[in-house]
This record gives structure tokens, C-alpha cells and sequence, in this order.
């Protein structure tokens, strides 16, 4: 009986220690680790009547030096409310108010007209002066109270990548971008702040050891400020100078797939995201829309053969201008030939389609779907944004000899910009696929991170490959742009510009005068910091990309080698 009655007594004191130590843990994350939004939570039960304030995690940008700037994050304010039934007189309530705020004179005269509801929601998002001034009116029935929404210091900056916070029926969360690609991490479980103490406590030791759930965090990102308000800038002048309807721009580290700024313009600004007359502002071009982009994909062939070993730089063949595929004819960008003894590096560097048709057919159908297929170009790139399509590579199944002729320059395959710049990429970083990504870590609110990762996959090229198609691309950099004066005399800089014509999907053939422009480069060439990739769609009165996007390129890679002080290569 004595051992019976002691073991007994053991095994209450451990359930008694055990709770014990449950109970100081969790007031340890109610006192010191979350004591913040417990405050918040206390002060919002005196203050709103209505509803929980609003709470959600914060997601950061990265300067250079690693410190954390908030991109998107909440702030406080008050908002006005009042009780139809104790309003005697809405005309003149209407009326002192319309001295502080903007009101609509209808909508408020009909809320007061609703007698039996005791809450009516009048104005929000009011700073402490406008809410002191309308306390002073002291109007029987109107009633202030604090409250929280989501903020984004930037304004429009990165406002694609991070999307918005808005409302799918009655149920708040993110929408676009990042916050709804991390929505589950974002969201604070604070709806009911009147949760019973023992009940909470359990609940969460439930979660802890038999739940598997998302932890709450904040988002801390690769994107840097002051390289994307770089890259925003530039963007906005080529669309204001020569009226483009579409235009995008990366700025992505090649060997992990970093993203140090991402943006395309037209933009939205999400603090009023409301003004928007047209919902398709808010999807991102970069992931979700296909583009033709014409002559930045010759790289990608041209490193196949090379792979391949049916030509080098110094293989050459009779250019004539133009060159007949099944009865089609393909012509060089201004229609003249360079005659015989034209190399593969000024295929390169004068771009010309003949000679990639030469190179095309040196490789085959059959090798030249397999390289490009390497490199990703009709799957999804696994990118941390919502909403990503893959490109419509069916052409490269046709038993045409046409389709693969024109797969060659860049024509008759669609791809995502992000697909076209994870392709590029390879080729600078030994032909490795990288997975193009936004988020560097998750921070949690006991003070650990969860660093992500992400895996890379080998193309067909090899590293060899890879450098030599690099050398080559450093020509077309140090002889052909602006006449070879744009030529950086310490700095190694791999480039190529794509200009293709826009399909006219009511002809089924191409506009004769629409063309979509872009420019990729990356460096320190042999071995890349950064790529840069840059893209418009229909621009007037310019007919190259390299007269619309050299000028930026120059003037983004001179910034970004200057900013991030890197050293000279040669």
C-alpha cells in the first residue's frame, strides 16, 4: 500500500509540474514574446464593438548590407461609426462631418436611415487630428474607434510582386503576389480575442504535437529598394518615351536565382488599389502572360550546336539575305546578305535569321527540341508568385521543318518572361537551371527563421559550352552595341537583344508594325552577379530593341556595378 500511494503521488506531481511548466511557457509568449498584439487586442476590446482589429505579418524588403525595410505591413488609425437610431438629424450630422472628411451625401443619408441597426460604419482609415476633430463634435450617436489595415510604405514600388490584401466576398486576405502566395503564413489567428486562457493553452499544445500546421511569419525577401526603384524608374521612361503598352523588367542573380527587383508597368498602387478601373492591372505579365520573343532565344540554339559540336564561333555559311524553308521564305531583319564567309559570332552580333536557320539545321529538329525542352521552356519555373503558366511550345511537335526554322530566331514558341529568363540564365551559371525566387527566409515570432531552398537541375550545355557561348555573347556587348562604343573597358558583360513580331491572333499571322523588344544581359560575364532582363511590348515610333533598351541596360548595369561595388574581371 505504501509504494502504491507513492506512486501515485508521483505521478499527480508530474501532471502537476508538467501543467506547470505549460502554463509558465505560455504566459512567457503572452507577456514578453507576443505582448504587443495581446495589447492590441486588449485595447481593441474597449475600443470596437464590432469586429477583432485587423492584424497580418509583414513582409520585407533586403537592402544590400542584410538590413530588413518593411515593404507591406499594417498601421493604425480610427475609423467613425455611427447609431442611426439615436441620429435625430442626418442633414446636419452630414454637414459637420463633410467639414473634416469626404463623404458621400447619399450613401450617409441612407446607413442613418437603417433605425434598427445600432453599427454603421461611416469612414476609416482616419489619422489621430481628423479623429480629434470630429470627437469634438460630441453628435449623440457617433462614435470613433481605432482600428488597423494593411500599409505599403513603396506605394506602387515592387506593388506586382507583393499583390495586395483585399476582400473575396466576406472573407479578408491576400489576393495577388506574395500576400496571397503566403497567405497561410501571413494571416494572424487573432478573430476572437475572448478565447478562454486553459482553452487557448491546450489548443495550441494540440496544434504543437498533433497538428502539423503553418506557423505564423513574416516574409523577409531577396528584393532590395533601392535596385527595384532603380529599375522602376527606368522602366517608366522607355514606356513614357515611346507609349508602350506593356513593359517589365528583372534584375536576378543567374547562379541562385535571387531576385533583386522585379516589376512591371503599368503598376497599381495597393494602399488605393480600389481606383482601378480594370482587374487584369493586378495580375503580373512576368508569370501569367506568353510572349514571342524573337532573337534572345539564338543563344539558347546557338549554345545547343556548339554543345553539340556542328559549329564553333568560326564556322561560316553564305548568307544571301534571305533562305527558303518549305516554300517559306525567312529574310535577316533588314533583308540584305552578308554574302560568303559569315561566322557564327556575327550571327551573333548582327543577329541575323539566316544564319540561325544555317545553325538549325546543322543540329536537327530532333536535338533542337531536346536542348530547348533542357531548358525548361514549357514548364513552369517553380517561382514564389501565384498564378504561374508555362509557355506553348506545340510548334516544336510539328513535323514541319518551318516551326523549328522559325524556333530558331525566337519565332512560333511563346514563353513567360520568367521562363525565358531561367533559360538565359543557364547560360551563364554552366548550364544549371535555376529556380527564380522572391523570398529568402520566413521569420517566425520566437525569433528562429526557416531559410528556403531551392534546387537546381543541369540542361543539356555544358559548363565548356557555357563559357564559350558566354565569350561570344561578350562580343556582341564589346562590338555591336551602339557600334561597339557602349563597350565597358573592366567589366565583362554578356548580351543579346530580341526583337519579334506580335501575333495577330485574328489573321493567325503577325502584325507587319507591332513587335515586342527585349534585352538580357548579365554579369561579370565568367562569373555573373547579375542578369538583367527587359522587355516591351508594342513600342511606338522605335522599330530595335537595341534603339529602344540599350540606353537603360547601359545605365541599370552602371548602377548596379557602382551600388554594389563589384570589382573589375579583366
Amino acid at each position: 500500500m505504501k509504494y502504491s500511494f507513492l506512486g501515485r503521488t508521483r505521478i499527480i506531481l508530474f501532471f502537476i509540474i508538467s501543467f506547470a511548466l505549460v502554463l509558465i511557457v505560455k504566459l512567457f509568449f503572452v507577456q514578453i514574446v507576443h505582448s504587443d498584439s495581446y495589447g492590441e487586442i486588449a485595447l481593441h476590446q474597449y475600443a470596437t464593438p464590432s469586429s477583432n482589429i485587423y492584424e497580418r505579418g509583414t513582409i520585407y524588403f533586403s537592402r544590400k548590407d542584410g538590413q530588413l525595410v518593411s515593404a507591406a505591413t499594417q498601421t493604425s488609425g480610427f475609423k467613425v461609426a455611427i447609431d442611426p437610431s439615436k441620429i435625430a438629424n442626418a442633414e446636419s450630422v452630414y454637414k459637420k462631418l463633410s467639414k473634416i472628411v469626404t463623404l458621400d451625401h447619399n450613401e450617409f443619408l441612407a446607413k442613418a436611415e437603417k433605425k434598427d441597426d445600432p453599427y454603421e460604419e461611416i469612414v476609416g482609415r482616419l489619422n489621430k487630428e481628423k479623429a480629434d476633430a470630429i470627437s469634438s463634435l460630441k453628435i449623440p450617436g457617433l462614435n470613433i474607434f481605432k482600428e488597423k489595415w494593411r500599409f505599403y510604405p513603396g506605394g506602387v514600388l515592387a506593388s506586382h510582386a507583393f499583390g495586395l490584401v483585399g476582400y473575396k466576398g466576406a472573407e479578408l486576405g491576400g489576393r495577388y503576389g506574395l500576400e496571397k502566395e503566403y497567405n497561410t503564413e501571413l494571416t494572424r489567428d487573432n478573430n476572437n480575442p475572448y478565447v478562454n486562457f486553459f482553452a487557448e493553452v491546450f489548443s495550441n499544445v494540440r496544434k504543437t504535437f498533433f497538428e502539423n500546421d503553418t506557423r505564423e511569419g513574416d516574409i523577409v525577401t531577396t528584393l532590395e529598394p533601392e535596385t527595384q526603384n532603380f529599375l522602376e524608374k527606368k522602366l517608366a521612361e522607355v514606356r513614357g518615351r515611346y507609349q508602350v503598352e506593356s513593359v517589365g523588367g528583372i534584375i536576378m542573380n543567374p547562379k541562385d536565382g535571387s531576385i533583386y527587383a522585379l516589376a512591371v508597368k503599368p503598376d497599381f498602387n495597393p494602399n488605393d488599389f480600389s481606383k482601378e478601373k480594370k482587374v487584369s492591372i493586378f495580375s503580373n505579365p512576368f508569370v501569367e502572360n506568353v510572349f514571342e520573343f524573337g532573337s534572345v532565344v539564338k543563344p539558347l540554339i546557338m549554345a545547343a550546336a556548339l554543345n553539340e559540336g556542328v559549329v564553333n564561333a568560326h564556322t561560316t555559311y553564305n548568307d544571301k539575305g534571305s533562305v527558303v524553308v518549305e516554300k517559306k521564305e525567312i529574310f535577316n531583319f533588314d533583308k540584305k546578305g552578308r554574302g560568303p564567309g559569315t561566322n557564327m559570332q556575327e550571327v551573333l552580333n548582327q543577329s541575323l535569321n539566316t544564319g540561325m536557320v544555317f545553325v538549325e539545321q546543322k543540329l536537327g529538329k530532333e536535338k533542337l527540341r531536346d536542348y530547348l525542352l533542357s531548358y525548361g521552356i514549357k514548364d513552369k519555373t517553380g517561382i514564389d508568385l501565384p498564378n504561374e503558366t508555362s509557355g506553348l511550345t506545340s510548334n516544336l511537335n510539328s513535323p514541319r521543318e518551318i516551326e523549328f526554322a522559325n524556333a530558331a530566331f525566337g519565332q512560333g514558341i511563346a514563353l513567360t518572361p520568367i521562363e525565358i529568363v531561367r533559360a538565359l540564365a543557364s547560360l551563364g551559371n554552366n548550364g544549371q537551371l535555376v529556380v527564380p525566387h522572391v523570398v529568402k527566409k520566413i521569420k517566425y515570432g520566437d525569433g528562429t527563421y526557416k531559410e528556403m531552398e531551392y534546387p537546381t537541375v543541369p540542361t543539356k550545355i555544358s559548363k565548356e559550352t557555357s563559357q564559350e557561348i558566354t565569350r561570344m555573347l561578350v562580343n556582341v556587348m564589346d562590338k555591336s552595341i551602339k557600334g561597339g562604343l557602349a563597350k565597358f573597358e573592366h567589366f565583362s558583360v554578356a548580351v543579346k537583344t530580341g526583337t519579334a513580331q506580335i501575333a495577330n491572333n485574328t489573321t493567325q499571322g503577325y502584325y507587319e508594325d507591332r513587335y515586342t523588344h527585349s534585352f538580357v544581359g548579365y554579369f561579370p560575364a565568367y562569373d555573373p552577379q547579375f542578369m538583367i532582363f527587359l522587355y516591351a511590348v508594342d513600342p511606338k515610333g522605335v522599330r530595335y530593341a537595341a534603339e529602344t533598351w540599350s540606353d537603360p541596360f547601359l545605365e541599370i548595369t552602371k548602377f548596379l556595378l557602382n551600388y554594389y561595388e563589384i570589382p573589375p574581371d579583366r
